[in-house]
């Protein structure tokens, strides 16, 4: 191929492998806004950190704890007081949470966790916590559960039952 033909086609493929580099960069840099069955849609003001409920487990104004996710993991180990509400992704679980919290006043101060993985992919928080919203209850915070329930709580030794 002739010197001068190859000259071109490289700086042109340069400038197209640049082009698509900024165009990857722009798009990993947008943040879509959060579904609604995300845990982002729960406002951070909304959130309660870990050390905080711990504190509230032993000292007053003890909230209503609830936990939406899966049955196994709160026979396994949940906060004590905890009340199972099925998972808030399934409609089975935001019935069962309905039924749980109907006879509790609107601004009962209620907290719902999971902790089945990172916040960032767990499928229950975000729709249980809509649930409630929708039921009209005013005073409801989310745990906020960075990792996982065991990373964050279990193996940090903060309070645990087992089973039922």
């Amino acid at each position: 191929m002739p010197r001068s033909l190859s000259r071109p086609l490289f700086s042109i493929g340069c400038a197209v492998l640049l082009l698509l580099m900024a165009g990857l960069q722009s798009k990993a840099q947008f943040t879509p806004a959060p579904s609604q069955d995300s845990a982002f849609s729960i406002p951070q003001v909304q959130l309660i950190q870990p050390t905080e409920l711990v504190k509230m487990l032993h000292g007053g104004g003890r909230p209503v704890i609830f936990q939406v996710g899966s049955h196994i993991m709160f026979s396994q180990a949940h906060i004590p007081g905890a009340v199972y509400a099925g998972p808030g992704s399934q409609a089975a679980g935001l019935e069962l949470l309905g039924t749980r919290v109907a006879q509790l006043p609107k601004n009962a101060f209620i907290v719902i966790y999971c902790g089945c993985c990172p916040w960032s992919h767990c499928p229950n928080v975000g729709p249980a916590y809509q649930r409630l919203r929708a039921l009209g209850f005013t005073n409801v915070r989310a745990l906020y559960i960075a990792s996982n329930f065991g990373d964050d709580w279990v193996n940090r030794g903060y309070p645990v039952e087992h089973g039922e």
